[in-house]
């Protein structure tokens, strides 16, 4: 009978209060904001519980088994909270919370555990094991996650002293603020570490022995991960006892390498699970710490001590001393008086004193002194097989093509899937000084459309052409990018506009936005825009936009607008003649880099909220800055121009896209480039689409084995920061009005002389999140 069980929502008495509590219990399930976690089981019976918010549940029934391929949750799953090994209740910070119900990501939770030996039930009772909730109607201004750092393929040989599974992945989002933590292995594991590594410096998050309570332990007082940060972890097992080979596994039989990091950020940037299962490069574990070696002593007492007995909670907020009373951070002038102050305390706390008392509020301090911290991507993955070597390695041109190519004037180069060039070329077109009148509109629609094939795929070795479309479609085209379907996304500066067409040769319009020959500067218009960018993940599309307006605009893979971010976003750069000539889309760190022609630089932002990165700005560019293109394995590559007020030469330029640092140079044997307007990266090097010239340039490594495939399995994403949801049991069982506004614009494609003249209380104590130091 599920009625055995107290499960259901349980109001609080005083009903002007906007706290209740939530009971989920094993069995009979019935499914606002979770402040606290009370479990309510025994490691006699049970193994471990996981707290699931799911989008929609795999049963709507009120319990069901989980295992196999069923799992807890149709969709994505979010981790909220975990258990085992009797660990004691765990209560969230002040003003953080777990965003759940209606409205919420988290519509429903699915409460599954993991049970231990079955000989507890002899006497087939019912369990009653669960979880109780406190929680709010009352929003919080910080929202708590979890992000989870697991291994999936280590395997534990027999008699083996000493087996490490490391996992590691680059952090490419909003800042997060770690205060708890929880490490997790099956009879094997020794200890679990956790770390930040920010330019080459190792900062623990959290230590633990897994045979311990599996209890959130509240992490180093300091530590912060943000953008440009890597997040490592290793777990310590020993096979000495072992007869046979020990895999990754969700048996008891088999190991499991979890490292849980709980964690609280900005409302408004709020992600409620984020997954690493990146074994990383073994040249990044190489400078771990010496303590992620060292086994953590264990006695049998202590691995089998309960809530019931020690209240470890109650220990720690007692040594962190944590107070009712909050001074208000807003009398301090500045956050210089805000750090002195809270380093006094800290100093001056009696550790050892159950009365000594923290007169700040933590998680509030923290989130203000580092709120207008600027997003840092100094640090260097490995993550390029080549770089990591060491190796050496120059771009040479080949001979190519080998058949003739009839081609007008080479605007856009792209790659597909298939692994053919795609040329788009204006055919008998020229983009010349009368071109456009001082609105911006093109003055020589009585030529008509391009006649010729403007769309050309190619073979990548002869040159041949294997197909051509795109004919009395286009009058300037500029840009080309292929999607994930071998789409062309497509840009013509004649007509305003951008169209997504099919890549079959049929010219099927599948999107078409902007208004053919209106120039404009709202969400339904364009003024020469230049490029697309895709991201391969969601499918959204960047367009830069372009020669008028120098801003960057968002759509969805059906055209639908979602946003923009224009250049005076950064109001500490000085943006004059910002053109936003190419786009390269960094996959791996979410970032979108842009071509700044006219100012002769390359900058990049976060691609979700124009959020400025970086800039790559170097005396070898000489002033111009004409196109971009990114590989997977961290290198990017670019073409400058002439320039009237440099005389660097026109070239190309093979960048580490980490330190930003320039690893080569090239540029055709016998000609010189003429106005090299496209870049795409192949397999096994570059082509170079020249304007003038009509021509593309082929250049290739001299050592060819450059890219690296990436490895993993198919589980939302494995390599860098995976947002979203994991579903253990699925898991295991696979794997087992137009406006300048101050902007010069260009009135001819390659020159900038011909110029348009217009210019509450409860008994369980809480985490306490102390400041960072301020060299954080």
């Amino acid at each position: 009978d599920p009625g055995d069980c107290p499960s259901g929502i349980r109001p609080d008495q005083d009903f002007t209060s906007s706290n209740f509590s939530m009971d989920i219990r094993m069995p009979g399930v019935t499914p606002a904001e979770v402040m606290d976690f009370i479990p309510h089981a025994n490691m006699d019976t049970v193994h471990h519980m996981l707290l699931f918010g799911c989008r929609k549940p795999s049963s709507i029934s009120s319990y069901w088994d989980c295992g196999g391929a069923v799992g807890a949750c149709e969709d994505q799953s979010s981790i909220m909270y975990a258990w085992g090994r009797n660990a004691p209740s765990t209560k969230l910070p002040r003003d953080v919370g777990f965003l759940v119900g209606k409205n919420s990501k988290m519509p429903y939770l699915v409460l599954q555990i993991h049970y231990g030996d079955i000989k507890a039930f002899r006497d087939h009772h019912r369990d009653c094991s669960g979880i109780t909730l406190t929680m709010t109607y009352k929003p919080q201004p910080f929202i708590a996650g979890i992000y989870l750092l697991l291994s999936y393929n280590t395997v534990i040989p027999p008699g083996n002293k000493v087996t490490n599974a490391d996992v590691a992945c680059d952090y490419t989002s909003f800042p997060i603020y770690p205060f708890a933590f929880r490490t997790h292995t099956h009879h094997l594991g020794k200890v679990v570490t956790g770390y930040r590594v920010r330019n080459g410096e190792w900062t623990l998050i959290g230590r633990q022995s897994p045979q311990l309570p599996q209890a959130f332990y509240p992490t180093n007082k300091d530590v912060n991960v943000q953008y440009g940060d890597t997040v490592a972890a290793r777990c310590m097992f020993t096979g000495e006892n072992m007869t046979t080979a020990t895999s990754i596994g969700s048996t008891s039989n088999d190991e499991m390498c979890n490292f849980y990091i709980m964690y609280y950020m900005d409302r408004k940037h709020a992600i409620p699970f984020m997954t690493c299962m990146n074994p990383g490069p073994k040249q990044l574990f190489q400078h771990i710490p010496a303590e992620a070696n060292i086994p953590i002593p264990v006695s049998p007492d202590m691995m089998h001590a309960g809530h019931q007995d020690s209240d470890l909670y109650s220990l720690i907020s007692k040594l962190l001393g944590q107070s009712k009373d909050i001074d208000h951070i807003h009398k301090y002038r500045s956050n210089t008086d805000l750090m002195a102050h809270s380093d006094s305390v800290i100093q001056k706390k009696d550790l050892g004193s159950p009365n000594a008392k923290v007169v700040f509020h933590p998680s509030l301090m923290r989130d203000r002194i580092h709120k207008f911290h600027q997003l840092e991507a100094t640090a260097e993955p490995p993550r390029s097989k080549l770089l990591a070597e060491g190796q050496d390695f120059h771009l040479e041109q080949v001979s190519w093509p080998l058949t003739s190519l009839q081609l007008g004037q080479v605007s856009g180069l792209a790659y597909n899937t298939h692994s053919y060039l795609v040329v788009f070329h204006r055919g008998d077109h020229r983009w010349g000084a009368n071109s456009f009148n001082l609105q911006e509109r093109y003055q020589e629609r009585f030529l008509g459309p391009i006649q010729q094939s403007t769309i050309l795929v190619v073979d990548p070795d002869v040159g041949a052409v294997m197909k051509a479309s795109g004919r009395n479609m286009f009058y300037l085209p500029h840009g080309i990018t292929t999607d994930k379907d071998n789409n062309y996304w497509l840009t013509d500066v004649a007509l305003h506009q951008v169209f997504k067409v099919s890549g079959n040769g049929r010219d099927r319009i599948l999107v078409a936005l902007g208004e053919a020959f209106v120039p404009g500067s709202d969400s339904g218009h364009f003024c020469k825009p230049t490029d697309v960018a895709v991201d391969s993940k969601t499918g959204n599309v960047f367009v830069s936009d372009g020669y008028c307006n120098a801003r960057i605009l968002k759509f969805s893979p059906e055209g639908k607008y979602l946003n923009e971010t224009t250049g005076d976003y950064l109001a500490h750069f000085q943006l004059l003649s910002f053109i936003p000539h190419s786009l390269a889309f960094i996959p791996d760190r979410q970032e979108l880099c842009v071509a700044d022609r006219e100012n002769g630089r390359i900058q990049c932002f976060i691609a979700e909220t124009g959020e400025f990165v970086k800039e790559i700005k170097k005396e070898e560019f000489g002033g111009k800055v004409f196109a971009i293109t990114y590989s997977p394995d961290g290198l990017l590559y670019a073409v400058n121009g002439v320039s009237p007020h440099h005389s660097a030469p026109v070239r190309g330029f093979v960048m580490n896209y980490y330190s930003t640092g320039i690893l080569d140079t090239f540029q055709p044997e016998k000609k010189e480039f003429q106005m090299p307007h496209d870049i795409v990266e192949s397999i096994d090097g570059v082509y170079v689409g020249d304007l003038d010239s009509r021509q593309i340039y082929k250049f290739t490594l001299e050592k060819s084995h450059r890219s690296v495939k990436k490895g993993g399995i198919d589980v939302q994403q494995l390599d860098g920061k995976a947002v979203g949801g994991l579903n253990l049991g699925n898991f295991f069982v696979s794997h087992r009005g137009y406006t300048r506004q101050g902007f010069d614009q260009l009135s001819t494609e390659g020159s900038d002389q011909e110029r348009n003249n217009d210019s509450s209380d409860s008994e369980y104590e809480e985490f306490s999140t102390l400041p960072p130091r301020s060299s954080s």
